[in-house]
């Protein structure tokens, strides 16, 4: 393996050793197969090309100080799983074959986890794909699921300082009743071009409005969002809303520092009055907002004036990232050590 720069990692993929895959075929899941290959071979006519039957999860392993390797929610991740399948009709995977297949993907790339203190970690893929041929609109009759690993850095380029997103109404990352509440490929498809709007006028995410009113918050193209006001920890209500592992972590740990959690639906207006702001997933943990403009109406809402992360923001990410690298007891249960 090539000397990597731990320090230096951006959040993009590195080949590593092997993945892991397992095939549901003539109506049962068959055993684990370990491949060195970094290609799927598939018919042509598989319905997650056609008719997007694909779901995906992503979740994090750490090296701790004491040298041991950590997997952060792995039961959330399959549950979450089952879900997607669920609502697009895919073959549901086991909890158990699951944390199996990841469990074995992170021991047999365990020289690409990387070092304690080095700002990164190991990004785990578990995805699952229809890859029974079909011609009409149907649910496939085979599915590979697959995970592969790849260290990564920050998923924004600042790391932990705070940024700017924005509003952009003329867009919409996933319908009422559709699937923004499950983790599919399509709900990302959607929010790309917005994203690369937005990208063009110097912010790194979009902050989506419902569909419907536009009138409520919704979420950010790739995580969740969350808001501080007094001692409430307060984040969006809406069926159109990913159910994000990390949120709900972040709740509960709010929770514990004797704040108030409340889900509602909260109004673009009500941004003034809230002092702190964060978009939050697996990918970036805790990004602190800076600001949200709204590009439409030409209001900016303020949560950073200094460049500083706000400082409940920071307890949070402090706290968060302890129970992951095994710094802080993991008193709930929500750490997988190998």
């Amino acid at each position: 393996m090539e000397t990597i720069n731990w320090s230096d990692l951006s959040f993009s993929y590195i080949p590593t050793d092997y993945n892991v895959r397992c095939y549901w075929r003539n109506g049962e899941w068959g055993e684990l197969e370990v491949s060195s290959s970094e290609y799927i071979p598939m018919h042509m006519a598989a319905t997650c090309l056609h008719y997007g039957q694909e779901a995906f999860e992503g979740l994090k392993a750490f090296k701790g100080k004491d040298g041991k390797i950590r997997i952060f929610r792995l039961d959330e991740n399959a549950k979450r799983l089952q879900s997607s399948c669920d609502s697009i009709l895919m073959q549901r995977l086991p909890v158990e074959k699951f944390k199996e297949a990841v469990i074995k993907a992170v021991k047999l790339n365990e020289r690409f986890v990387p070092p304690y203190e080095s700002g990164a970690s190991l990004y785990i893929r578990p995805l699952l794909v229809g890859t029974g041929a079909r011609v009409g609109v149907n649910p496939a009759d085979e599915y590979l699921f697959l995970v592969f690993v790849t260290p990564v850095g920050p998923y924004f380029k600042t790391g932990f300082k705070p940024t700017d997103v924005c509003i952009l109404r003329e867009f919409d990352r996933a319908a009422p009743q559709g699937t923004g509440n499950v983790k599919v490929g399509g709900n990302y498809a959607a929010s790309l071009r917005s994203g690369a709007i937005a990208h063009e006028k110097g912010y790194t995410a979009v902050l989506f409005l419902d569909s419907k009113e536009k009138k409520y918050l919704d979420e950010c193209g790739p995580a969740n969002f969350f808001l501080i006001k007094g001692n409430q920890y307060v984040t969006p209500a809406s069926n159109s809303i990913l159910p994000s592992i990390t949120n709900k972590s972040l709740m509960q740990i709010a929770e514990d520092m004797g704040m108030e959690v409340v889900r509602r639906r909260i109004e673009v207006d009500e941004l003034a009055h809230f002092e702190e702001a964060g978009e939050c997933g697996t990918a970036a943990v805790i990004s602190p907002v800076g600001k949200v403009d709204d590009i439409d109406t030409g209001k900016s809402y303020v949560f950073s004036k200094d460049g500083q992360p706000g400082k409940v923001c920071e307890q949070l990410y402090k706290t968060l990232r302890g129970i992951q690298y095994g710094d802080i007891e993991d008193k709930y249960g929500w750490v997988t050590v190998l």
